[in-house]
């Protein structure tokens, strides 16, 4: 009788939200064409004032134009840092990050249903502690540099192997990911990408950056 696994699942695009938006209305229909242009898992919002902390009234604005356009699509909405401003937003969960608080405390706040996610940069120690914490994913990088997020550390593709090999909870590769470099982290085992200016600032634009996302997820996804 044979034990192998099945294979895992297809890796997903995380699409992350750019730092600041100057254009909401213009981004939402810009968001709108590109959640229709390929699978997406996940936006998360994270916009950050000019002292690198999360712009709370940016995000509010944000998320009343589309965080029901997105959920209807199937398209999971999450805040980033905090826990409150999700609760408050009726945001489908939050993300927290090194510093932002622990993982616990945000579960408490938003209930069982909540996705949590959390950074993890470059250690697995860190992952674990999330994990048993009750995180629903655990995101690591930056796996190439990246001008979207201060603080990062760089990361290696060993710890997606390790940690698909030993681990359940699905793991959010981040950092710098563009078309281009992708297929080493998708192949190392990542479950989510997570994509910013990869998107955003794609040469043909993000309806085409999402599509292009997918044409290669599909192509290298595990067969049975």
């Amino acid at each position: 009788m044979s034990t192998a696994l099945p294979p895992r699942p297809r890796t997903r695009l995380y699409l992350i939200t750019p730092p600041q938006i100057a254009d909401v209305a213009g981004f939402t229909r810009t968001l709108e064409a590109s959640l229709g242009a390929g699978d997406v898992a996940s936006l998360q919002l994270r916009l950050k004032g000019a002292d690198g902390m999360i712009d709370m009234q940016a995000t509010r604005e944000l998320s009343r134009a589309v965080t029901a356009m997105a959920q209807e699509a199937g398209v999971a909405v999450l805040i980033n840092d905090s826990a409150e401003l999700a609760k408050e937003l009726g945001a489908d969960g939050v993300h927290v990050g090194w510093d932002d608080g622990p993982v616990l405390a945000a579960r408490k706040l938003l209930g069982p249903d909540a996705i949590v996610g959390a950074t993890a940069k470059n250690s697995y120690h860190k992952a674990m502690q999330a994990g048993e914490d009750g995180a629903d994913y655990v995101a690591f990088g930056a796996f190439y540099p990246t001008a979207t997020k201060d603080g990062t550390v760089p990361a290696e593709l060993e710890l997606l192997q390790v940690w698909q090999a030993a681990m359940l909870i699905p793991c959010v590769a981040i950092g710098g990911i563009t078309v281009g470099n992708a297929e080493p982290l998708v192949t190392a085992g990542a479950d989510f990408i997570a994509v910013s200016s990869g998107v955003w600032a794609h040469p043909d634009g993000p309806v085409a950056a999402v599509k292009a996302f997918n044409d290669l997820l599909d192509r290298l996804a595990p067969v049975a």
